[in-house]
Formats: structure tokens, sequence, C-alpha cells
């Protein structure tokens, strides 16, 4: 079995692709949830909201839907339209 010597440029150069990796990775996801279609726990954890809550956007129209087999899904596109449609930036005078 023949060994393998490992300088320290060696791990400095696995260092520099490791983090190029991680913030490639990082930039990618960039919070946002691996899936395009949620379920609505995984709305109401996402939104901090109620089911009370979720089922008014459903009701008046705020937040469309899929409903598939007695389960609903949302669009993740869809909520991030509705939160940037519903943004309101305050301008002191």
């Amino acid at each position: 079995m023949a060994a393998e010597v490992i300088t320290t440029d060696d791990l400095r150069e696995f260092k520099i692709e490791l983090l190029e990796d991680l913030k490639r990775l990082l930039k990618e996801h960039s919070g946002q949830p691996t899936k395009k279609w949620l379920k609505s726990y995984e709305v109401r954890k996402l939104l901090g909201i109620s089911p009370g809550t979720l089922q008014n956007l459903r009701v008046n129209g705020t937040l469309p839907f899929t409903k598939i087999g007695g389960v609903i899904y949302y669009d993740y596109a869809d909520i991030q339209a509705m939160l940037q449609s519903n943004k309101f930036q305050n301008r002191l005078r």
C-alpha cells in the first residue's frame, strides 16, 4: 500500500475549493425551500400564520392554490409574488 504525502499547500487548495463550493450552494438556495410546491403546514410555518389566516388568504384570492385529492398545494413562486405585491415602504417626510 503506497503512502501519499499531503502538503500544507494541498490542504490550502482543498480549503479554497471547499469554501467556493459551500458559497455556491448557499447562493443557489439562499433561504428558499428546495421544493416548488408546499403543503399548508409548510406555508403556515414559512409565513408564521395560523390555519385560519391561511384559509382567509385562499378564500379571498390573495394566495392561489391547487387542490389534489384533498391536499392543498401552494406554489412557492406565488407565495413570493404575494409577499412582493403587498410590500409597503414607509417614507418619512
